[in-house]
């Protein structure tokens, strides 16, 4: 599948990027290459491979995998506002940087 220059410079107005012509021919190619190993991926036959729910597979744990997931307080939004130049807890206003 080959992706135009024009579909590659659409992606980058949607992500509002400024890119000159080298970066939109690179980027261009670099896509081009993703889109042709998905379109090779798309060919392999996967109707015996059942589909699965997880990434673990059967002979292991999660206990023995994965570490627990804890519960960490995170206290900084007072410190952050005292510092803000124009407060308005919970949050602050900042000047606008994307303009479009």
């Amino acid at each position: 599948m080959k992706i135009s220059r024009e579909d590659v410079l659409r992606v980058a107005e949607l992500a509002y990027l400024d890119l000159s012509d080298a970066e939109l021919e690179t980027y261009r190619a670099q896509i081009d290459e993703i889109l042709e190993y998905i379109g090779k991926l798309n060919e392999l036959d996967t109707s015996k491979v059942e589909p699965m729910a997880q990434v673990l597979a059967e002979d292991q744990t999660a206990d023995a995998t994965l570490r627990e997931d804890l519960l960490v307080p995170c206290k900084v939004a007072e410190d952050v506002l005292d510092h803000a130049p124009d407060p308005e807890p919970p949050y602050f206003r900042v000047p606008k940087v994307i303009e479009r």
